[in-house]
C-alpha cells in the first residue's frame, strides 16, 4: 500500500502546482487584462455623452452603469460609471432614440452556491480532465506511466508455474546441469558445509523452440520456490534510466522473497556488447546493462537467489556479463536427437487421444532437425486433421501428414496444373529419387509426391535416414549435391530443356558446396584452411568470408567445379536407368503420391 501512495504523490504535487497557477492567473492576471479594455468615467460625462447622442447601448446594473460609445470613426468603446440616485435617468434614456437600454435585476445567491459555482465545480472539472489524460497516457505507455522504476516481472509463487522436469523431454544434459541448482535451493547447508558456492547465474543458449523458457519454469516447479519471469525488452523504456530502475526493483523483490529464481528471457536485448563510442554512456540499454552487472555483483549466492537467462545469440553478449561471478554456467539447449524427438512427441501426445498402434519412432526419424516447439506443432496438427476427418483419435497417417504440413505446408487442392507440367514435375522428382537410390551414402527414399503445397513446392521427394548421425563424410556431402542436381538432370535428358523447378535445388546444392570448401575443409585446393566465419549460429547463421578477393574468386571456381562434377554424375546415373525413369514417372503421374516401398519395388523389378 505504501508503494502505491508514494507513486501517486508526484502526480498530486503536479496537480496542486498547476491549480495554484490557474488560481493566480484568474485572480490577478485575467481581471487586469479585461480591465484594460474598459474606461471608468464620472456620472456627468455619462450624461453629456447621452445628450450628444454618441451613446449606443446602456446597461444599468446594481451599482454601476456600463455603456458603449461610438466615436466619429465608428469605433466602439466601453465605459463604466458609478450609479447615482437619478429618477429621471430612465425617462432620459427612453427619450433618446437609437439607445438600446436594459436593466439587470441582481439575484441574491447564497454563499454556498457561490462557493460551489466559483470553486468546487471548476476544481472538480480540472481534476477530472487530469485523471482522463493521465489514464490515456498510461494506456499508450503500456499501463506503466504511474509505475516508473517498478519491475514488471511476472511472479509465480512456489509451484504455480505448473511445470516440472517431467514436462521436459529431449534435454537430459540440460536437466542434469540445472538439477544442482534445485538441490542447492533445497539443501543449501550441504554446499556450505564443504565450502562450495552455487553459481549465481546460468545462461541457457540454443536455437528457438528448444525449450529454454520451459526449462526455467520447470526448475522453479521442481524447487517449489517463487519464480520471477521477465523479458529483456521489458527493461528498455523511452525514458533513460527507467530500465536501470526496474533492474534495481527486480533484485530488491527477489532478495525479499529468497530463495527464489529470476528468469530473464531474451537477455541479449539488454546484454549486447557495449559500444566503444563516446556517446554510448547515454544509451538506455547500456545503463540497464551496467545496473544488471552491478546488481549481480551486489548480492550473495548464499541468499538463495538464482539468476537464469535465455538467449539465441550468445555471441552478441557483453563479456562482463559472462565472466565468473555473474553467469558462471553456460547450459546448451540444442536441437533434440532421435531419442529426444521421440520422447518429446510422447510428452506432447499425453493429452491427445492417439491410436495405440502409432509409431512415434518413424515420425521422429522423419523430423530430423526439428525443435521441440515444431514437434509439439506436429502433434497438434495431427489432432486437428483427425477432427477434420471425423475421427475421435489420431492415427499414423495424421501424424505423417502433419509432418509434411509443417515441412512443406498444406496441400493446394485447388491448384490447376496442365498435364505437360505435371509430367515435367514427375520426371523431376523421380530423377531425385533414382539418383538417391543408386548411391551408397544416401538416405532411403520415404515418399514422392507431385501434389503442390502452400509453401510453393510443386512436389518433393522425402528421404528419411535409418540411423541418426552426427558426422557427415565428404562422400555423403558430395552425394547430397548429386541428389540435388538429379531433378534438373532428368529434365535435360527427357525434354532437352530446363525449367525453373530446380530453383531450390540449386540454392541448397550451392550452399552445401560452399560449406564443404570454406568451413568443412573438404577442399582439394585449400585443405584445412578456414575461409568463412559464422555468427548467430542459432538463428540460421550469418556467413562472412575472411579471405582476400583473389582467394574468394578461387573459392567460387572450386564450388563451381564440385557442382558441375555432381551434375555430371547425376546425368550418368539417369542414363543408366532411363527405362526406370520413364516407368516410374508414368506411375507417379497416375498415383500423384507413392511411398518409398512402392518406388523401390518398381525400381528393382
Amino acid at each position: 500500500m505504501n508503494n502505491n501512495k508514494n507513486n501517486k504523490k508526484p502526480i498530486i504535487y503536479y496537480y496542486a502546482i498547476i491549480l495554484a497557477i490557474v488560481m493566480f492567473l484568474n485572480a490577478f492576471v485575467f481581471p487586469q487584462i479585461n480591465s484594460k479594455n474598459i474606461t471608468e468615467v464620472d456620472y456627468g460625462t455619462f450624461l453629456d455623452k447621452v445628450e450628444n447622442g454618441s451613446v449606443k447601448t446602456v446597461e444599468v446594473q446594481d451599482n454601476k452603469i456600463a455603456f458603449i460609445v461610438t466615436d466619429e470613426k465608428g469605433k466602439e468603446k466601453i465605459y463604466v460609471t458609478g450609479k447615482m440616485d437619478d429618477p429621471d435617468l430612465i425617462n432620459r434614456l427612453y427619450s433618446k432614440k437609437g439607445i438600446v437600454f436594459s436593466q439587470v435585476v441582481p439575484k441574491e445567491n447564497s454563499p454556498l452556491a457561490n462557493l460551489i459555482t466559483s470553486w468546487i465545480i471548476p476544481i472538480a472539472i480540472f481534476f477530472g480532465l487530469g485523471h482522463i489524460l493521465t489514464n490515456s497516457m498510461s494506456k499508450r505507455m503500456g499501463g506503466r506511466m504511474t509505475s516508473f522504476g517498478k519491475s514488471t516481472a511476472k511472479v509465480y509463487v512456489e509451484d504455480q508455474t505448473g511445470k516440472t522436469f517431467s514436462d521436459v523431454a529431449g534435454q537430459d544434459e540440460a536437466k542434469e546441469a540445472l538439477g544442482e541448482i534445485i538441490d542447492f535451493l533445497h539443501n543449501p547447508a550441504k554446499f556450505k558445509e564443504i565450502g562450495a558456492t552455487m553459481p549465481k547465474g546460468a545462461l541457457l543458449v540454443g536455437p528457438p523452440g528448444t525449450g529454454k523458457t520451459l526449462l526455467a519454469k520447470a526448475v522453479a516447479g521442481e524447487a517449489k520456490v517463487p519464480f520471477f519471469s521477465i523479458s529483456g525488452s521489458e527493461f528498455v523504456e523511452m525514458f533513460v534510466g527507467m530500465g536501470a530502475a526496474r533492474v534495481r526493483d527486480l533484485f530488491k523483490q527477489a532478495q525479499e522473497k529468497a530463495p527464489c529464481i529470476v528468469f530473464i528471457d531474451e537477455i541479449d536485448t539488454i546484454g549486447k556488447k557495449r559500444d566503444s563510442g563516446g556517446l554510448a554512456g547515454n544509451d538506455e540499454r547500456e545503463q540497464t546493462l551496467n545496473q544488471l552487472l552491478t546488481e549481480m555483483d551486489g548480492f550473495s549466492g548464499e541468499k538463495g537467489v538464482v539468476i537464469l537467462a535465455a538467449t539465441n545469440r550468445p555471441d552478441s553478449l557483453d563479456k562482463a556479463l559472462l565472466r565468473p561471478g555473474r553467469f558462471d554456467r553456460r547450459i546448451p539447449v540444442e536441437l533434440p536427437d532421435l531419442v529426444g524427438r521421440e520422447a518429446i512427441l510422447k510428452v506432447h501426445a499425453k493429452n491427445i487421444k492417439i491410436d495405440s498402434n502409432v509409431d512415434f519412432n518413424s515420425i521422429a526419424r522423419a523430423t530430423s532437425g526439428a525443435s521441440g516447439a515444431e514437434l509439439a506443432n506436429i502433434i497438434n496438427e495431427a489432432a486437428l486433421r483427425a477432427v477434420r476427418c471425423g475421427r475421435s483419435y489420431v492415427i499414423q497417417s495424421d501424424l505423417e501428414e502433419s509432418v509434411e504440413v509443417v515441412i512443406a505446408g498444406y496441400q493446394r487442392k485447388g491448384a490447376v496444373i496442365s498435364p505437360k507440367e505435371k509430367e515435367v514435375i514427375a520426371y523431376h522428382e523421380i530423377g531425385h529419387a533414382i539418383v538417391a537410390a543408386k548411391q551408397t551414402d544416401s538416405a532411403p527414399v520415404h515418399k514422392i509426391t507431385i501434389v503442390p503445397r502452400t509453401s510453393g513446392a510443386l512436389g518433393y521427394t522425402m528421404q528419411v535416414a535409418e540411423k541418426e548421425s552426427v558426422l557427415m563424410t565428404k562422400e555423403e556431402a558430395f552425394n547430397k549435391i548429386v541428389t540435388y542436381t538429379g531433378g534438373r538432370a532428368a529434365e535435360e535428358l527427357v525434354f532437352g530443356t530446363i525449367t525453373s523447378g530446380a530453383a531450390n535445388d540449386i540454392e541448397q546444392a550451392t550452399k552445401l558446396a560452399r560449406m564443404m570448401v570454406t568451413r568443412l575443409g573438404m577442399s582439394k585446393n585449400f585443405d584445412m584452411m578456414a575461409l568463412e566465419t559464422v555468427t548467430n549460429q542459432y538463428l540460421g547463421g550469418d556467413m562472412s568470408l575472411i579471405c582476400s578477393a583473389e582467394t574468394a574468386s578461387k573459392i567460387d571456381e572450386e564450388i563451381l567445379e564440385i557442382i558441375k562434377t555432381a551434375h555430371g554424375k547425376a546425368i550418368e546415373i539417369l542414363k543408366e536407368n532411363i527405362d526406370k525413369l520413364h516407368e516410374l514417372s508414368r506411375y507417379l503421374v497416375e498415383r500423384e503420391t507413392i511411398t518409398g516401398d512402392e518406388f523401390m519395388r518398381v525400381l528393382t523389378s
